[in-house]
């Protein structure tokens, strides 16, 4: 079910759906482009046209962060669970590694991207990949990176590149790929790798994964999240209260009604 979250579309999908879709993907081998909704990119989008652009494009848009689930139900949207990147990323793992499929990683540095297939094939010993490449090529290679992509025939790409490079890879990229289900897996990498430590669950059910990355990497992250969570804050409140208002009054647009004039 796909519906409008603060003029962003969101898919209010459970795991396993999305799961499902991927899987699907893969075996009909038909493009389907997954993004994960969090706070900071969806206040990015509201100043990046390209960011913007590629979730406007995408075909499932998942909750990712525990804010927006919360501003989804807020404003009464039915919105049930998130669809964490990270947690995806592990589950379709396993299914490429039970049903034969093939992964590709795009992006991070080569020592983590090294680090993170290792850790990968450990938990899945039967996975196999089409092939990997850090994130870290010249402008002048991104043809090279494209072509190895060609030839690996994977099934699945996941891409740990930054806002907006990912973005504008897909755009210029995306069709002559020819890989079924692609992801954007922001720092899962690191995660995967073991280089960033991920929030304990009752921290994450608090919805306090950024307060833990802030203590991580607190001289790159506690910025992005100040600025980020204040807009969010803000941008929500507003809807908040126009949602309010609209439920009081009726329709958008419609006056609301002042002092009898009669007689006057």
């Amino acid at each position: 079910m796909r519906a409008s979250f603060l003029g962003c579309p969101i898919d209010l999908l459970t795991m396993a759906e999305t799961v499902e879709l991927a899987r699907g993907a893969m075996r009909s081998r038909r493009r389907l482009q997954h993004v994960a909704l969090n706070v900071a990119k969806l206040v990015n989008m509201r100043s990046d046209p390209v960011l913007a652009a590629d979730v406007a494009n995408s075909d499932i848009v998942s909750i990712d962060g525990m804010g927006i689930l919360w501003g989804a139900r807020a404003l009464g949207l039915p919105a049930t669970s998130r669809v964490a990147g990270v947690d995806l990323l592990t589950e379709l793992l396993a299914v490429c590694a039970r049903e034969g499929y093939k992964p590709y990683f795009l992006g991070a540095t080569p020592a983590v991207l090294h680090q993170a297939t290792q850790r990968a094939r450990e938990r899945c010993p039967s996975l196999v990949f089409a092939g990997w490449h850090d994130g870290y090529f010249k402008p002048e290679q991104e043809i090279e990176v494209v072509r190895d992509i060609q030839s690996s025939a994977a099934d699945c790409l996941f891409i740990g590149m930054p806002t907006p490079r990912k973005e504008r890879f897909l755009a210029a990229h995306r069709d002559e790929l020819g890989v079924p289900f692609i992801m954007g897996v922001g720092g899962a990498f690191d995660i995967l790798a073991g280089t960033v430590l991920r929030a304990p669950a009752r921290i994450q059910k608090l919805g306090l994964e950024w307060l833990y990355r802030i203590y991580q990497e607190p001289e790159r992250m506690w910025w992005r999240y100040a600025t980020t969570n204040t807009l969010f804050a803000g941008i929500l409140a507003q809807a908040l209260v126009k949602q309010a208002i609209e439920h009081t009054f009726g329709t958008p647009g419609a006056v609301p009604p002042g002092p009898s004039r009669i007689g006057g």
